[in-house]
């Protein structure tokens, strides 16, 4: 596990749950898959509870929060039905995404800008019960100026516009976009907010994000997970350790 103030690794472990939810089996067990991540070195669990509960269920939150010695960071949208799970569990960390039913996954940042009001009187009693509140938002002045307006204590940049650039071989774009990340990590943290990055990252993508020294952490999911059928969790998660840290020094 990192050491204080070095970039910590969360690891999402949604797609664990897809697999299992395919078959409509008991396995894979994402509670199992969260332990061997714990012991290859994840600094904390990520865990989306969708709407219609489309991986991650109820069960799995229950058995994470009894099961896990590393924080939960439990992704959610800004329903009532989310606030009152995330009340009655108290997670580490919430983390509040933007969720569209259609969508095969989490599509662009949450808009705060135009719903300040309603996302500060939102997120006020997940502080109160002692829930670190974290927004998943584009790299955009007028988000991150908004989320730190509302009493957010931690933004997530998103940064799959990033990978999808350079998935696409759009250099010249994908490195404009990778500015504008390490602009607004630097805007972020001058404005008090603790800056953590996510969506997409792969080997190929990570360093320059890990190299960013306002990020404290990166949540990465589905990449660690597909790269776990060929050479294993704990080795996948090993080699996105390794080359974070080297980005770092």
């Amino acid at each position: 596990m990192t050491q204080p103030g070095n970039l910590r690794l969360g690891v999402n472990i949604d797609h664990v749950a897809t697999v299992r939810n395919a078959r409509g089996s008991a396995y894979p067990d994402p509670l199992r898959a969260a332990k061997l991540a714990e012991e290859a070195g994840a600094d904390g669990i990520t865990a989306h509870l969708r709407e219609d509960r489309r991986h991650i269920g109820d069960a799995d939150i229950e058995a994470l929060m009894a099961g896990l010695s590393v924080p939960l960071n439990f992704e959610m949208a800004a329903t009532n039905e989310m606030q009152k799970i995330a009340l009655r569990h108290v997670p580490h960390a919430v983390c509040i995404v933007p969720e569209k039913r259609e969508e095969r996954t989490t599509e662009g940042g949450l808009e705060v800008a135009r719903e300040e009001n309603r996302l500060a009187h939102y997120i006020a009693p997940l502080r109160e019960a002692g829930c670190r509140v974290s927004l998943f938002i584009a790299a955009d002045i007028a988000q991150v100026e908004a989320a730190a307006r509302i009493g957010a204590q931690v933004v997530e940049l998103h940064t799959g516009a990033y990978c999808d650039l350079h998935a696409e071989g759009r250099f010249d774009e994908r490195d404009a976009e990778c500015d504008r990340l390490r602009e607004m990590s630097a805007h972020a943290q001058s404005l008090g907010l603790e800056v953590h990055a996510g969506h997409g990252l792969t080997f190929d993508t990570v360093k320059p994000i890990a190299a960013f020294p306002e990020v404290m952490e990166l949540n990465i999911g589905h990449f660690l997970i597909a790269e776990s059928i060929f050479i294993g969790l704990p080795a996948a998660i090993t080699e996105m350790r390794r080359l974070m840290d080297e980005a770092r020094a």
